[in-house]
């Protein structure tokens, strides 16, 4: 009897409604819809974020409990079997094109990364990566702990993320995409694009499951 056979005995699957005997089903797949929105240079310069070019997320997330529950299930319950689910959402988003850009995952901590087992983002951008045939490439490492942003305040998160992250390649292509499961103030992703134009990347972007 395998590990998993045996895990399921003891705690058994639950899909994101109730459902026994799988993570997700396919009804819930089909609820899970694709409505971007797409932050511009100028709206992202107006909400005082100085260094992300463009944010594209699949999904309004305060407007889609289902979405919420799968994404906080994918993180908090540690669950990567939901990464194939949340990844569609994202490759059926036609705004989530690239031709040209290297995607790269927002890295988590190294200690909040052996807690959880994966990096939710490295998941997400490896499934984007073989969809969109674009390269994937770790340029930047988190060198210091920022703690959970849920709680906190727009003006908190600015300053918990300041100067966390840092490229760790001495070689940057001109286009990099981030890819991360939530774009909510934004002030994790406009650090992250602040540490890859201090080292020579001209435009960032970002893809998000979803965005609020």
């Amino acid at each position: 009897m395998s590990l998993a056979t045996v895990l399921d005995l003891f705690f058994p699957r639950r899909s994101l409604t109730g459902d026994s005997g799988q993570w997700v089903t396919a009804a819930e797949v089909h609820w899970l819809v694709s409505h971007p929105v797409v932050e511009r240079t100028e709206r992202l310069r107006l909400r005082g974020l100085m260094e992300i070019d463009r944010i594209v997320a699949a999904s309004m997330y305060r407007e889609c409990p289902l979405l919420q529950r799968a994404i906080h299930t994918f993180k908090y319950k540690r669950i990567p079997a939901l990464n194939d689910a949340l990844a569609k959402l994202m490759i059926n988003t036609s705004e989530m094109q690239g031709s040209g850009t290297v995607l790269c995952p927002v890295p988590l901590h190294w200690s909040r990364e052996f807690a959880r087992g994966f990096n939710q983002a490295q998941l997400l951008a490896n499934s984007l990566g073989e969809d969109r045939m674009l390269p994937v490439q770790q340029l930047l490492r988190r060198i210091r702990p920022t703690g959970h942003q849920v709680h906190r305040n727009r003006d908190e998160r600015l300053v918990a993320v300041a100067d966390a992250f840092l490229c760790s390649e001495s070689s940057v292509p001109e286009h990099v995409t981030l890819v991360d499961d939530l774009a909510t103030t934004g002030a994790t992703l406009d650090a992250c694009a602040h540490a890859l134009k201090v080292a020579g990347v001209q435009r960032v972007e970002a893809w998000v499951i979803a965005h609020g």
